[in-house]
């Protein structure tokens, strides 16, 4: 039997996974986002964009069941979001280990199958454990200090951490940041092979469209308090863009890869207007 088959599909008769109506989020007199209808079905691969402060984060938050909407209703296959619940995994941005850190691969995995408990782990843990090590390809380097690892590693450990319940959904916060254009790739499909074998909803928040942009079905777009949501295609354009943002907005083509363009007409990061 292979490690993916012991990582077994849920099976639920609800499509709609993640649904949000007349939400509504803000701090103090700063509105991120109002009015946001949208629901997300089963095995959707939905990227979440937008320039730095739009709430792309607080968005995952809200999902994760961390921060309350002001106004509005979300539910999660049916059900208000609560913290800890096992339908989610949290796939974080690449941080570097400080070079003390003592754990090693295994037990960052392990935090996410009984992170309330300290020890060695238990009988039912351990064949899991190495389940999920063999599920993204980290089995060779399971007992390596996480200060060792290259940010590519970590990630591909990460990715096995969000899986350790099983989740129906998968939440990434920009995980792709700070790699290589090659471990880019690396963690961009395993994310899409879990939600293609798994029918794993995932919504990915990321300043770089384009290397994902291929495995997207709608594009959730945040930008001044307001927002867009459809096809990465609907999304995506020139017109769109400029009125989200009420002033001229280029998106344009080079080299197969979008390149978003805002006045004075500069180039800035892949799917966020240069300043």
């Amino acid at each position: 039997m292979t490690a993916d088959a012991l990582i077994a599909p849920r099976r639920s008769t609800i499509d709609t996974v993640i649904s949000l109506s007349g939400a509504e989020l803000a701090f103090g007199d700063r509105i991120l986002w109002r009015g946001l209808d949208l629901e997300l079905g089963r095995g959707e691969f939905v990227a979440v964009l937008g320039p730095n402060g739009s709430g792309k984060t607080s968005f995952l938050r809200v999902l994760l069941g961390q921060q309350r909407l002001n106004a509005g209703t979300l539910l999660i296959e049916g059900r208000p979001p609560r913290r800890g619940s096992a339908l989610l995994g949290y796939i974080p941005q690449h941080r570097a280990m400080a070079p003390q850190t003592p754990l090693r691969g295994r037990d960052l995995i392990r935090l996410g199958l009984d992170g309330h408990r300290w020890g060695p782990g238990t009988r039912r843990t351990r064949p899991r454990v190495a389940e999920l090590l063999a599920a993204v390809g980290a089995t060779d380097y399971a007992d390596v200090p996480l200060a060792l690892l290259s940010g590519g590693e970590l990630q591909r450990l990460r990715v096995a951490q969000a899986l350790a319940t099983d989740p129906a959904i998968l939440l990434c916060d920009e995980p792709l940041l700070s790699l290589d254009l090659h471990h880019q790739k690396v963690v961009t499909e395993l994310i899409d092979a879990r939600r293609r074998s798994h029918d794993t909803t995932v919504v990915f928040v990321t300043h770089e469209i384009n290397p994902i942009l291929e495995k997207v079905d709608r594009v959730l777009y945040l930008a001044g308090g307001r927002f867009r949501f459809g096809a990465p295609e609907a999304v995506m354009t020139s017109e769109t863009l400029s009125d989200l943002y009420g002033s001229p907005i280029d998106v344009v083509q080079i080299n197969g890869r979008l390149v978003v363009v805002g006045a004075p007409g500069s180039v800035g990061h892949d799917g966020e207007p240069a300043p």
